[in-house]
């Protein structure tokens, strides 16, 4: 008997291993297929491929005893069996009735292998006991790697030859035992007076036997260990298609709830890239999407009315250049907006006129990375509830990479992530500052080269060089790493410095060094969890000569040029920074009032509550408050009538107002966007975080 008593997980530790790999490539087939049936139902081989993916399904629950799985599968075959024969066609209603199964399925799986009780009534599979698919949940994990036999059978061989490598080396100091102990005897007859002659001859033969086959150990062992080393990596190697194939689905339900129309086209899945960065991405390739949806691709009736297809075009493209992996996701929608960009960072006070004046557009664009930002005027929990695109930036600068936006308003967007194929080895230029060597990424070096102390300028307060006839900061390295004190700077007098020029998306910076030492391919070695986060370090690594080297975070040292140039961040009065915000606080329910109430005050907010909507607009007059968050439904003044109200008053133009409502149609938050109100969070999704986090964007 394969299951616990009680409860629905497969006991043998080998079948649920092997129940996982088998049910999950069923399902994501029987998806993907799906998918292409709703575009092209009359596609036979498609039909046939889905309807025998749902029956091995079926036979696989069947021999593990899993009834619930299989009675599912049962009745997905028997719709695709109906619509092989003609009995019935694939309308969307159907479609939705399988996706609903297949969510309940995924589910239930997840019950037989890990134990965590499904919530799944099979008898009964509807919308309100299988939620919509989402994968914004953090539980994307890779635990099984499937291996071509021929890679492991290569790998085999290399280590043979590595043990082989290792017992030539072992036999090394015998050698040298022989040479010291005729060195010995050498010596003795010196002392004695006795001729040495052939000693010295056949030490000379020893030595030089010694240092060939040394070298040649040298080279086999390199080259074993090389081969080793790419045959280990490629094990790590998977396609993109691994996370690519999560997002169709995703699209097509996303773009449903927004009653938006949606051609999503995936290219280059066959792209591999490290086990790590696989998982990793995810999660911002996920929110780069659904900004696409929510921000950037129209509805239908906007489209045509702007004299585009009523559908909106969305592309996720992968490919691979000499040292990265290219990542873009595409869109034909409304793009960016960079006079909207502006008034946002001034509103945010994000930056000052003066500092938006001296930005290239591309610098402008770049803004929509800075934490808080958002030209959205309305948040949702679906749009990532107040979590902008920062997130995406720093998940993938954890990952070595990097990721700009090129975007014509009106036309589109697109989003460009670079990242290294692994994150086991990387190519550095070895540079010496202030007798410490630190390596520098190269894949975003640009060029290096000799800069004198007459071509160095100053523009708006920072130094600058020309390179390619545009103008580059420069900043000495020892000083971005604080190891050179200002005397020390003062009497360098040298009339030329080598400087390594980088280039991270739209942005550049010329490090002035003392020494270029050599480029190389080292192993990089992750900071302790004592140093999780070291600014202008990412991690280190041990050179051939024993040395420890730190490895410079390239995003990070352009962070420091621009801490010490005359900042463009706009400064908050000192009255403004110490004063707590205030929030208004409309809701006619006691515990929900008081719960809100906790929340908000442990979060350092000021609470003033009001019992209705009529409550809240006379208390509104009596004190400037800097947001607030009302209930729709209540007497007397319902929240929508409030937030109209708030709107057409002059003096409450630019108020936030949050609605938190356990009203969760898209009928009712057109609703709230028609009244003006800026974040709508149904209370069915609600939790303290949401409403934090949309809070901290709009004040």
């Amino acid at each position: 008997m394969l299951l616990v008593t009680g409860v629905k997980m497969i006991e043998d530790k080998e079948f649920r291993d092997l129940f996982k790999i088998e049910s999950s490539e069923h399902i994501q087939k029987i998806e993907d297929g799906l998918l292409r049936l709703e575009k092209e139902p009359d596609n036979q081989p498609v039909l046939e491929e889905v309807f025998r993916e749902a029956h091995s399904l079926k036979g696989a629950a069947r021999m593990l005893g899993l009834a619930d799985i299989e009675n599912i599968s049962h009745r997905i075959e028997d719709i695709f069996g109906a619509v092989r024969k003609g009995e019935i066609s694939l309308t969307p209603d159907v479609a939705a009735k399988i996706y609903i199964a297949l969510d309940a399925v995924k589910k239930l799986a997840n019950e037989a292998i890990t134990g965590a009780p499904a919530g799944v009534d099979a008898a009964k599979i509807d919308e309100s006991q299988i939620p919509k698919s989402k994968i914004e949940d953090g539980s994307f994990k890779i635990e099984t790697i499937r291996v071509d036999t021929k890679k492991l059978d290569e790998l085999m061989t290399q280590v043979g030859e590595l043990n082989i490598a290792k017992m030539r080396i072992i036999n090394r100091p015998f050698e040298i035992d022989e040479i010291i102990n005729l060195w010995h005897e050498l010596k003795r007859q010196q002392l004695s007076g006795k001729k040495s002659m052939e000693l010295f001859e056949r030490i000379g033969v020893l030595l030089g036997k010694l240092k060939n086959d040394a070298a040649e150990d040298g080279s086999k062992l390199e080259f074993v260990s090389d081969r080793l080393t790419d045959e280990a990596g490629a094990i790590r190697l998977l396609p993109l298609s691994t996370i690519f194939n999560l997002f169709p689905r995703v699209v097509r339900d996303m773009a449903k709830e927004r009653s938006k129309e949606v051609e999503f086209i995936i290219e280059g899945g066959d792209v591999t890239a490290d086990k790590r960065i696989i998982e990793e991405m995810k999660d911002p390739v996920m929110h780069m999407i659904r900004n696409a949806i929510d921000h950037g691709i129209e509805t239908p009736e906007e489209r045509q009315k702007n004299g585009k297809p009523r559908t909106g075009a969305m592309l996720l493209k992968a490919y691979q250049t000499t040292s990265n992996i290219v990542l873009e996701i595409k869109d034909d929608g409304r793009g960016l907006d960079i006079e909207t960009i502006k008034q946002t960072a001034l509103k945010k006070k994000i930056c000052s006129k003066e500092g938006l004046f001296a930005m290239t557009p591309a610098q402008i664009q770049s803004l929509i990375f800075i934490s808080g930002f958002s030209t959205s005027s309305f948040v949702t929990e679906m749009s990532g509830r107040g979590v902008g695109l920062d997130v995406v930036r720093t998940n993938i600068e954890k990952l070595k990479g990097t990721v700009q936006i090129e975007s014509t308003h009106g036309k589109g967007a697109v989003f460009r992530v670079n990242l290294p194929i692994t994150l086991a080895t990387v190519r550095v230029l070895i540079a010496k500052a202030d007798k410490m060597k630190y390596a520098i990424p190269v894949e975003h070096v640009q060029t290096s080269r000799f800069v004198n102390q007459n071509e160095i300028f100053t523009i708006e307060g920072k130094k600058t060089v020309i390179l390619d006839k545009q103008p580059v900061s420069v900043a000495r390295l020892a000083d971005l790493l604080e190891i050179r004190d200002a005397q020390d700077a003062r009497q360098m007098t040298h009339d030329a410095f080598p400087c390594i020029f980088m280039s991270i998306g739209n942005e550049k910076l010329g490090l002035l060094i003392d020494e270029l030492l050599d480029e190389q391919e080292i192993v990089l070695k992750p900071q302790s969890l004592m140093l999780k986060r070291v600014r202008n370090v990412s991690g280190a690594a041990i050179l051939g000569t024993g040395e420890v080297c730190m490895i410079l975070n390239p995003q990070d040292l352009i962070k420091s040029v621009r801490k010490k140039e005359k900042p463009i961040i706009a400064e908050r009065p000192v009255e403004e920074a110490k004063r707590k915000k205030m929030i208004l606080l409309a809701e006619d329910s006691i515990v929900t009032r008081a719960q809100e109430k906790r929340i908000l005050e442990g979060a350092g907010y000021e609470v003033v509550a009001a019992v209705d909507g009529m409550d809240a607009w006379n208390k509104l007059g009596a004190q400037q408050f800097d947001a607030v968050v009302s209930d729709i439904l209540m007497p007397t003044m319902d929240g929508l009538t409030l937030t109209a109200k708030i709107r057409q008053d002059k003096r409450y133009k630019e108020m936030p107002v949050i609605l938190v409502t356990t009203l969760a149609s898209d009928e009712d938050r057109k609703k709230g966007l028609e009244a003006g109100a800026n974040a709508y969070i149904a209370k069915p999704a609600f939790d303290q975080q949401a409403l934090l986090e949309t809070l901290k964007r709009l004040i």
